[in-house]
């Protein structure tokens, strides 16, 4: 048991998190200095006592290299992301290349504050880098939609999203909420000359919804939301289990440009374990229709680290999904979520995997480069498995542009439906103010004006102010 102390600070929110990287939660104890002195003798001396910052400094990253050090060299890790914890490390690279005026100054600083390897400073460059070529900066009126569908058929093993598994007369009640809203968001928007450059449906899973309903919504999008500008609509299928032909035709019959089909894995027992209700045929299946529906994209998530797999389980479902033609293959590393299942049955999970996803990684990072693919976006989650990344790889000029916007956060995003979590985008400050829906869906149908009068209040108001 460590105890560790760190001095001339009041928050130690970042460097407990930093630490977690290295130990377990009940290894050790993070204290400020008036924390640990307010501990009993008894206290103090149970468990290793280590000091940090003796010199006072004010400097929040020369505190976290000194731990960083101090527990390399206590456990032998060497983590690859330095002394990063944060979920957005390609927006950090943005900000060093406008801060420090090139790419030069931004590896040093990647390298020597942050301690990152050569490889996910490498990585992160040409991320960045790749980003800007597709992409540049956003329009200040435009704007990405989310819209969220809360609803699953089954939850999964490592899921901690909006997910609800409730009846057709819950969906039907809901949808004419998110419709109400989507009415509103469209008129408002045009009234302050805000556009959509992209639109995402997402969940949970929207095509738990039936044909007629996914007809139904996305009518309710083309009537109320002027999609003249938006270069790119997203419907995510996710579950191969939920899509059939007559939903992709209402898709493709809307001008969706893509979609995602979510296999996490082709191995059959690995979905058994997740709490997948369908099998690898069925996202073969899946793929087949897509492209009956003359889809012009699809994206496809896989795991790394699931629960039974070896790298060369991992390797074949990369295979498999390759084979399939996804334009969008996204590598995710498996995060213990706080509200999962998998935390409740094993809360250190993701300490074990962390050999085991490096390898995984490689092959991924490997077979894609091989295959044509190249990584367009990338983000980090809290108790991922050895504290890696997840990363997008598109073919060329596939990326999806509400992903990469998402994550550099320079764009206002209107998010509509519960659990949508809208961020009004100040460039002149290059801050971001949440303005969050509810979660829950029922709450979200009883409050639905109070939702509206937050974007009202927190968005359009403030863009009429010229914000």
């Amino acid at each position: 048991m460590y105890n560790f102390v760190i001095k001339n600070i009041t928050n130690k929110y970042d460097f407990a998190e930093l630490v977690k990287i290295f130990l377990t939660p009940e290894e050790f104890s993070a204290y400020t200095e008036d924390e640990f002195a307010e501990l009993s003798p008894n206290e103090r001396n149970q468990g290793k006592t280590v000091f940090f910052n003796e010199i006072l400094s004010d400097d929040k990253n020369f505190i976290k290299r000194q731990i960083y050090n101090y527990l390399s060299k206590e456990t032998g890790k060497v983590p690859p992301w330095g002394i990063l914890t944060g979920v957005r490390p390609v927006k950090l690279t943005g900000e060093l290349f406008d801060r420090l005026g090139g790419e030069d100054a931004a590896v040093k600083e990647l390298t020597e504050t942050y301690l990152l390897s050569p490889e996910k400073t490498a990585l992160l460059i040409d991320t960045y880098k790749y980003q800007q070529e597709i992409c540049g900066k956003p329009d200040k009126k435009s704007v990405g939609i989310y819209i969220g569908i809360p609803f699953c058929p089954t939850r999964c093993l490592y899921c901690s999203f909006t997910s609800n598994q409730v009846s057709d007369s819950e969906i039907a009640r809901y949808l004419e909420a998110l419709k109400a809203e989507i009415a509103y968001v469209g008129r408002r928007m045009k009234e302050t000359g805000l556009w959509p450059e992209s639109i995402y449906i997402g969940g949970g899973t929207p095509t738990t919804l039936t044909a007629e309903q996914l007809d139904d919504l996305l009518t309710t999008v083309e009537d109320n939301i002027d999609l003249s500008k938006t270069l790119e609509f997203t419907v995510e299928a996710g579950r191969p289990d939920t899509i059939t032909l007559d939903k992709l035709r209402v898709i493709k019959k809307h001008g969706v440009h893509r979609i995602s089909i979510n296999p996490q894995s082709m191995k059959e027992r690995t979905l058994e374990l997740i709490g997948r209700s369908h099998k690898p045929m069925d996202i073969i299946d899946a793929f087949q229709k897509a492209d009956e529906a003359e889809i012009s994209m699809v994206n496809a998530d896989v795991i790394a680290g699931l629960p039974e797999e070896e790298p060369e389980d991992f390797a074949e479902t990369l295979r498999e999904i390759l084979a399939l033609n996804a334009e969008n293959i996204t590598v995710h590393t498996l995060a213990v979520k706080r509200a999962s299942r998998l935390v409740e049955m094993d809360k250190d999970y993701h300490y074990r995997q962390a050999e085991k996803v490096r390898k995984m990684l490689e092959i991924s990072k490997k077979m894609m480069a091989e295959a044509g693919f190249r990584p367009y976006y990338l983000y980090r989650q809290k108790h991922m498995a050895g504290a890696f990344e997840n990363v997008g790889y598109c073919k060329e000029g596939t990326p999806c542009i509400y992903n990469i916007r998402i994550m550099e956060e320079r764009q206002t995003i209107l998010a509509l439906g519960a659990g949508g979590i809208s961020k009004m985008y100040y460039p002149e400050e290059n801050r971001l103010e949440r303005v969050p829906n509810v979660s829950n869906y029922e709450i979200y149908i009883s409050r639905l004006d109070e939702m509206m009068d937050r974007k009202e209040k927190n968005i359009f108001m403030e863009v009429e102010r010229g914000c």
